[in-house]
């Protein structure tokens, strides 16, 4: 495959190597500083540095790596799937982050299912992780590209795929100035699987020659679960309450949160805003937060309970938001506020919770237009609109029901991308010895 690229391509990916086998000291630095942080597991930091301690199953093993908590929910019908195609397959699923880690190891359906941190781009991690699981299909989902895992990837000629493609504009314009590099890089992908059609043509345009859209894994997604006890428990808390959720919030956007929450306080003097940071170890300043602007506030890691009081409970743990989207009536998304991308509108769509979204949802450009097109979501400039959206949505049930019922609706007749993705992966599978 090398002699379809210029020898310079090769001399980038041969500098880009030698450069990573001086950096593994600065590396492994950085990794301990992350873990001063809680970026990272200390206790798992052998598996970012390729040396897996858990031994490899018997039998086809498919790797399927996705960045962090959005990605790696998508990957779960993928699993299902394919667990169920082959009963005698492993899956082993890897992402980046501390939180997405503790995400899959509730999530997926073990015991053939498994999570293993990925390795940090260096030559000896990325040997070390390769020779030890032995992949026999390797799956990437959406747009994580490391230099020397890839090429990796493509020296051991082992099938690959990228699936849930998604490459923004900023992005694909920077691979673009660098055509032969892109196109060698991302020539491990015999296959991709892009979420539109504008996204499969520039994954084309980098040189992955079959390159289809088939939609967004996210529609296959199962509804978020919840512990039906807790959320009995939870609703009889606080019954009667006007309720709305301000889902996976950014730096900067509890401040709009909040600000919204007190005009709705001013029209609804019993409402409780659910707000849930994307990442929960922001708590303790978003709590700050929340009391320097004089309102009250239970946090979910510690009272695990709003009282009557508060005005505001603060899900600052993981993995709740489908508590939250089955209480709340109401669901503003986060990262749509700033200029993030957005975050999943399917998850709170499934549990009949009505939508509300700032004017940053280019993560979810597709979905937002859909939704947008069959009124299933109620679109507001900035934060000083979010307010009157809420109250809008609370004071008129009926019309709340029909906006919900509506991004239900799209949710559920999209549900279909799994299939087509397994049909598209057929002739991978078939390569790999899966399901034959």
């Amino acid at each position: 495959m090398s002699a379809a690229f210029p020898v310079w391509t090769l001399m980038l990916e041969f500098l880009y190597r030698s450069l990573t086998l001086l950096a593994g000291p600065a590396v492994r630095h950085l990794l301990d500083q992350r873990a001063t942080r809680g970026k990272e597991d200390p206790a798992r930091r052998h598996e970012r540095l390729g040396r897996p301690t858990l031994a490899r199953p018997a039998g086809r093993l498919v790797w399927l790596h996705g960045a962090s908590v959005g990605e790696s929910l998508a990957i779960l019908p993928l699993v299902d799937r394919l667990l169920a195609l082959d009963p005698t397959v492993r899956v082993m699923v890897t992402t980046g982050t501390v939180t997405s880690a503790a995400l899959m190891d509730r999530r997926l359906p073990g015991p053939r299912a498994f999570h293993q941190y990925v390795p940090v781009d260096l030559p000896g991690a990325v040997n070390g992780f390769l020779d030890h699981w032995r992949p026999d299909l390797v799956i990437w989902i959406e747009s994580e590209f490391w230099p020397n895992i890839l090429s990796a990837i493509r020296r051991r000629h082992i099938p690959c795929a990228l699936v849930n493609a998604r490459i923004s504009s900023r992005s694909f314009q920077n691979w673009h100035r660098f055509p032969k590099t892109a196109g060698r890089l991302l020539s491990v992908f015999q296959l991709a699987l892009a979420q539109t059609s504008v996204e499969a043509g520039r994954l084309t345009d980098l040189g992955i020659r079959d390159s289809r859209a088939i939609g967004n894994l996210k529609y296959s997604a199962a509804p978020l679960p919840a512990d039906e006890d807790e959320l009995a428990a939870l609703r009889s808390r606080v019954a009667g309450r006007p309720i709305w959720c301000f889902a996976s919030s950014h730096p900067g956007e509890e401040a709009i949160a909040l600000a919204a929450h007190r005009q709705v306080m001013a029209m609804l003097p019993d409402a409780l805003l659910i707000l849930v940071p994307r990442h929960p170890d922001r708590g303790g300043v978003i709590a700050d937060e929340i009391v320097t602007t004089g309102l009250s506030v239970a946090r979910r890691s510690t009272s695990r309970y709003p009282e009557k009081e508060s005005a505001v409970f603060l899900v600052d743990t993981l993995g709740e938001l489908g508590l939250m989207f089955r209480l709340a009536p109401v669901t503003a998304m986060g990262g749509s506020f700033m200029p993030v991308g957005g975050h999943n509108p399917i998850e709170p769509a499934l549990l009949d919770s009505a939508l509300i979204q700032g004017p940053h949802m280019f993560n979810f450009a597709e979905v937002d237009a859909e939704m947008r097109a069959a009124d299933a979501v109620l679109s507001v400039a900035g934060g000083e609109d979010l307010a009157p959206a809420v109250l809008r949505l609370l004071r008129d049930p009926a019309a709340r029901d029909r906006q919900a019922a509506a991004a239900k609706a799209v949710a559920e007749g999209n549900a279909g991308a799994i299939d087509r993705v397994m049909a598209a992966l057929a002739p991978l599978l078939a390569q790999a010895g899966i399901g034959t």
